[in-house]
C-alpha cells in the first residue's frame, strides 16, 4: 500500500491579506521530507505577536514522501509526484492525483494553474502526449476525456452541463458515470480551452475564507487505451484509467462564516472529504479483509477502482503558511495526512 500511494505537501506563499496583516509563519520546511508546524523559535515573541505566538510552540514534526516550500514551481511538483503516476497508467494501471487543503490553501492553482503557469493536469496531459509518441512505432494508443464536478452530492458533466448524471459499476468497465461525454483533445491549445469551459462551468461562490472559493469536487477523467500495432482485430486492448481531482476545499464554519446554501454546502463537502479520509485509512490498515466504506459518498464511489490495490495515488496536501490558517492547516490537513504518509 505504502509504495502506491505517496503524499506530499506543497507550501504556498503568504496571499496580500496575509502578509498585510503581519500574521506570521507556522509551517517551515526542513528537506524535501520534512516540516515542523509552530516551530520553538516562534516562541516567547513580543507581545504585539499573534496570541498562538504567546504560548509555548507546538513544535510538531512531520514526515511526508515530498515537501514543497513557497518557491517550489509547477514543474518542481509534477517532477516529485507524477512520474510514478506515468509508469503506473502506461502499465496499464488506474492512477490518481489529489489535491487537498483547506479552502484558499491553493488547490486549483496547483491542478489548474493559469496559462503562464500551468498545472498538474496540463503538464500531466503533456507527458502522456510525449509517451503515446514515443510509443507510436509500437503501439496504437488512444486517449479519450471527461471533466465533471461533485456538487452537494450530485455529478454535472462540466463540458456538457446538463442535468445531474448517475453513477453505476459495470462489470467490465468498473465504475462508470452514465452519459457523461467524452472528448479527444487534437492539441495542447485544445486542452486548455476544454480545461477552461470546464473551470468556468464549476460552481464557485464566495465565502469569508476564498472570495472565488470551489464548492465542488472537480474530477478530470482520462481514459488510455494500448495494444500492439502488430496484433490482429482480436487482440486484447489495454486500458487503464486516470483520474485528476482538484478537492473542495475543507472548511471550518467559523472561519468561513457560511449560512443557509453556503452552509449546506461545506457540510456536504465536509463529509464527503471524511468519506474519503475513512477510505484512506481503511487502506493504509493494509488489512485485506477489512470493509472500504467507498459507499459513503460520491466522490468516494468515483473513486473505488482508482484507490489501493495495484492503483498508483498521489496526495498532494496545500497549506498556507500563516497563522491566519492555524488550526485549519494544522488540523484539517497535516494530521489528516499524517496518518497516510
Amino acid at each position: 500500500m505504502a509504495e502506491n500511494i505517496r503524499v506530499a505537501v506543497r507550501i504556498r506563499p503568504e496571499n496580500p491579506a496575509e502578509v498585510r496583516g503581519s500574521h506570521g509563519i507556522v509551517v517551515k520546511p526542513l528537506d524535501e521530507e520534512g516540516l515542523v508546524f509552530d516551530p520553538d523559535e516562534n516562541y516567547g515573541t513580543q507581545a504585539s505577536a499573534p496570541s498562538c505566538y504567546r504560548r509555548k510552540a507546538r513544535d510538531i514534526h512531520f514526515h511526508f514522501d515530498r515537501v514543497f516550500d513557497e518557491h517550489s514551481t509547477q514543474q518542481d511538483v509534477y517532477d516529485g509526484t507524477s512520474k510514478n503516476i506515468m509508469d503506473g497508467i502506461f502499465s496499464g494501471y488506474n492512477c490518481s492525483v489529489l489535491a487537498y487543503g483547506a479552502t484558499g490553501a491553493g488547490k486549483t492553482h496547483t491542478m489548474l494553474g493559469s496559462e503562464e503557469y500551468p498545472g498538474l493536469i496540463f503538464l500531466i496531459m503533456m507527458e502522456l502526449y510525449r509517451r503515446m509518441d514515443e510509443l507510436n512505432e509500437e503501439k496504437v494508443c488512444d486517449i479519450t476525456i471527461s471533466y465533471l464536478e461533485v456538487y452537494n452530492e450530485t455529478i454535472r458533466d462540466l463540458l456538457k452541463p446538463s442535468k445531474p448524471l448517475a453513477v453505476r459499476e459495470d462489470p467490465q468497465k468498473g465504475v462508470v458515470v452514465s452519459q457523461l461525454s467524452a472528448h479527444k483533445p487534437v492539441d495542447a491549445h485544445h486542452l486548455l480551452r476544454m480545461l477552461s469551459t470546464g473551470s468556468s462551468n464549476r460552481t464557485q461562490h464566495p465565502t469569508d475564507a476564498n472570495a472565488t472559493s470551489s464548492r465542488s469536487h472537480a474530477v478530470f477523467q482520462v481514459l488510455l487505451q494500448q495494444k500492439p500495432r502488430t496484433a490482429g482485430l482480436s487482440a486484447e486492448v489495454r486500458t487503464a484509467k486516470l483520474l485528476l481531482v482538484d478537492l473542495a476545499g475543507s472548511e471550518r464554519a467559523t472561519v468561513s462564516k457560511n449560512r443557509g446554501d453556503r452552509q449546506r454546502e461545506g457540510a456536504n463537502i465536509n463529509r464527503s472529504l471524511l468519506a474519503l479520509g475513512n477510505c484512506i485509512n481503511a487502506l493504509a490498515a493494509g488489512n485485506s479483509k477489512s470493509h472500504i466504506p467507498y459507499r459513503d459518498s460520491k466522490l468516494t464511489r468515483l473513486l473505488k477502482d482508482s484507490l489501493g490495490g495495484n492503483c498508483r495515488t498521489a496526495f498532494i496536501a496545500n497549506v498556507s503558511p500563516s497563522t491566519l490558517s492555524y488550526e485549519d492547516t494544522l488540523n484539517l490537513t497535516l494530521i489528516f495526512f499524517a496518518r497516510s504518509a
